[in-house]
């Protein structure tokens, strides 16, 4: 049962980045939700480095879809640990530009808790040789 747990919250993971990164090409005036304070939604060079981050959030997500439908528990549970440094950085790049503590506490933060949870339990499913 854990297992199947494990799997689907990583499922929802990867199609939650893939979707992220869509957003970025159909709605990037939305990007500004981040939480970085005096992002200007109209500026094009914004919106091509939020293509640049759309890209990357896409890749990642099929990264994660590809190690969940291939690879064995402990590789995505390892994966998605490494992973969950991404939106803990962008919490305290948010924190740092004395952005919106509600983008911190209320989206990135709890992002990256949820990925360090699927991350054990993927671990603890199927305990990697190494450890």
């Amino acid at each position: 049962m854990m297992e199947i747990t494990a799997t689907v919250l990583a499922g929802l993971v990867a199609a939650a980045v893939i979707l992220m990164g869509c957003r970025a090409f159909w709605a990037p005036e939305g990007a500004v939700a981040f939480g970085i304070p005096g992002t200007p939604a109209k500026d094009r060079a914004f919106h091509a480095w939020i293509a640049v981050k759309g890209v990357r959030d896409i890749a990642c997500g099929v990264f994660l879809a590809v190690l969940l439908l291939l690879g064995p528990a402990p590789l995505m549970g390892w994966f998605m640990l490494i992973a969950a440094g991404i939106p803990a950085s962008d919490a305290v790049i948010v924190l740092r530009s004395r952005g919106p503590r509600a983008a911190v506490y209320g989206i990135h933060g709890p992002t990256a808790l949820t990925m360090l949870g699927i991350s054990l339990l993927l671990l603890v499913v199927q305990p990697s040789p190494i450890l």
